[in-house]
């Protein structure tokens, strides 16, 4: 079983829980108040890369790096949307550069995918 197989349910998982906290956190953005700034941004990086896992998840047989890039798009996610709703209720992110880190990761993750049709799956 490859890679991408074995990581599909992952891919799913993640679109899912993606797509739920970039509503939820779009409705705290506009009714929360606070810096609700911080919680648009983490809504925004969750509701794009939810359906971009989803479509990798769907599309892993024929995108050789659909793991590398899924990879990184949920590590990237996590960090920067994680980074700015930890700041927004605490006070303060989750260790310094933790969302740069995770906006370099889910840039690197949107690489890894146009890297795929540099290296293509046999079909």
């Amino acid at each position: 079983m490859s890679l991408n197989a074995r990581l599909e349910p992952v891919l799913y998982l993640f679109a899912g829980l993606f797509g739920v906290a970039g509503v939820a956190l779009a409705a705290l953005a506009a009714h929360g108040g606070g810096e609700a700034n911080l919680a648009a941004s983490a809504s925004a990086m969750c509701l794009a890369h939810a359906p971009a896992l989803l479509a990798l998840a769907l599309g892993n047989t024929r995108l050789r790096t659909a793991w590398l890039a899924g990879l990184l798009m949920i590590a990237g996610t996590l960090l920067f949307a994680g980074d700015l709703v930890t700041l927004r209720f605490s006070g303060s992110g989750l260790f310094p550069y933790a969302a740069p880190t995770g906006g370099w990761a889910m840039m690197l993750g949107w690489l890894a995918i146009a890297a795929g049709a540099i290296f293509r799956a046999r079909t």
